[in-house]
């Protein structure tokens, strides 16, 4: 694992190993070696990683379980990811590993490090024997696990794919997005395929509109070497946001299998229209200084570390097409920010109004704009708003909820995106991995916005903590007679 002493590792990625294991789903002999700039042992680095699991971990602490997989834990101190000494002494671990705890020879490495240093890496891999292209089924495995971003831009990803698959076979690439692990983003399958009420009005005769959004409360966090240059869409919108709209709109497959799950998106993500008016279908902002939640807030421009003059957004908002016959004339607006009213992630299928020609006097604010909302996070789970009348002696309408959450339907706790997309790395089993065509594709629908936005040289709309963005993501909407959803 390189980047262990990041925050992902300590946060969701050693945590999401221990369940794991709590679970009895990974092998006595499975083995976890650290890479990083550190000066620690072993019984160092095994310290760490057990005070990472008892502030992360999702199941109880469990001794039986932390020794067993504590036996398995190494690290390999480095000066960098260019240090050629530590990636021998990588080898000789991976070496020992084997010898001594069986592991096969079969290794998963984890790349949770900057974008910009994948292709180093790689390389060391390469150079040391590390990486091997397996040639029969019985060989033992050499795969690589990349954290997005993949790339800045289509020709960045597509060079950095070359040199990727140049060191691994293209099936022993594994691009994470951790959304796609979510058990209610693989429920919107479920959703449309195996209930009959819905993939009938799954269409633009029926759907007036979609609304996908990924709202946080928090800030930059500290990240700003990371998030300056980055900003809310290459960050946010060009994986997790074009991968929801694609599983939407897709078609479907002919089974689960890795391929024909990746060719349905695929031509989701080849349909998807980039309005001629970028200025008029696009919205981006800054968080300012204020209050939230009754606390002071420092503006993005004042979080330690920026440039004043920096025009990195912290929201963005797009309208897409998808020129398909199912979905020809269906707007998808999509929007993503940081400091937000609430955290929020969401699919909202908004249906076509029903003819109003019984209950005129009702108001049809409070009506008529039937919807099926899939609550990604928090609270995972799905909403069907419907109208119904109000109980009293007038027949007054209004819109009311049926609302389905995981929590309180199933008994199971549902796994951390995590632990189900590590296991399936382990596993070999691809389906809810991106390949490169998706991430190139992904990367040409966000091009011309993001090529738009850097010809202008004015700073993004500033808007306030705590509330849903700038005035111009309303004004994409209303320009179409439409508002975004409320919480």
């Amino acid at each position: 694992m390189f980047g262990v002493t990041g925050d992902l590792a300590r946060k969701k990625l050693l945590p999401a190993l221990y369940d794991l294991a709590n679970r009895r789903l990974l092998p006595d002999s499975f083995c976890v070696v650290g890479f990083g700039r550190r000066d620690w042992s072993d019984a160092d680095f095994a310290a760490e990683v057990e005070s990472y699991v008892r502030a992360g971990a999702r199941t109880p602490f469990n001794a039986e379980t932390w020794q067993r997989l504590a036996a398995g834990l190494r690290f390999v101190p480095a000066q960098g990811f260019d240090d050629d000494d530590a990636f021998a002494r990588l080898g000789q671990t991976l070496v020992e590993l084997e010898d001594s705890r069986g592991t096969g020879g079969n290794h998963a490495f984890y790349l949770s490090i900057p974008p910009n240093s994948f292709e180093t890496v790689c390389e060391k891999l390469s150079a040391h024997g590390l990486a091997r292209r397996s040639q029969s089924a019985v060989d033992s495995w050499s795969r690589v696990i990349i954290e997005k971003p993949f790339g800045h831009d289509e020709a960045s990803a597509h060079e950095l794919n070359q040199v990727v698959e140049s060191v691994f076979a293209s099936n022993e690439v594994f691009r994470i997005d951790h959304y796609l692990g979510k058990e209610t983003v693989q429920n919107l399958l479920a959703l449309r395929f195996a209930n009959r009420l819905f993939e009938p009005l799954w269409n633009n005769q029926h759907v007036d509109h979609v609304q996908i959004t990924m709202a946080e409360e928090i800030g930059i966090e500290g990240r700003a070497s990371y998030y300056d240059g980055v900003g809310a869409a290459r960050d946010v919108i060009q994986n997790h946001l074009l991968q929801l709209l694609a599983l939407t709109a897709m078609e479907e497959p002919i089974n689960f299998d890795a391929d024909h799950l990746r060719r349905e998106k695929e031509k989701v993500l080849e349909a998807v229209q980039v309005p001629e008016d970028l200025d008029a279908a696009s919205a981006r902002g800054q968080y300012s200084s204020g209050e939230q939640n009754g606390q002071s807030i420092a503006g993005f421009l004042n979080e330690e570390g920026f440039d004043p003059e920096s025009i990195t957004e912290t929201f963005a908002a797009f309208k897409l097409g998808v020129r398909t016959r199912r979905w020809a004339g269906v707007p998808f607006y999509l929007r993503s920010g940081k400091r937000l009213a609430t955290r929020v992630t969401e699919i909202a299928v908004m249906f076509r109004r029903a003819p109003n020609l019984l209950f005129t006097s009702a108001d049809e604010d409070q009506f008529g704009q039937n919807a099926l909302i899939i609550r990604i996070q928090p609270n995972e789970g799905a909403t069907l708003r419907l109208a119904s009348k109000v109980p009293g002696t007038q027949m007054d309408i209004r819109d009311v909820d049926m609302d389905f959450s995981y929590g309180s339907t199933f008994t199971e706790q549902s796994p951390e995106a995590y632990e189900r997309l590590i296991l399936d790395v382990l596993l070999g089993d691809p389906p809810l991995f991106p390949r490169h065509r998706e991430v190139e594709l992904s990367w040409q629908i966000l091009d011309p916005f993001l090529k738009h936005w850097e010809s202008q040289t004015q700073q993004p709309m500033p808007y306030a903590p705590g509330s849903w963005g700038p005035e111009s993501s309303n004004d994409l909407l209303r320009r179409d007679g439409r508002q975004w959803r409320l919480r």
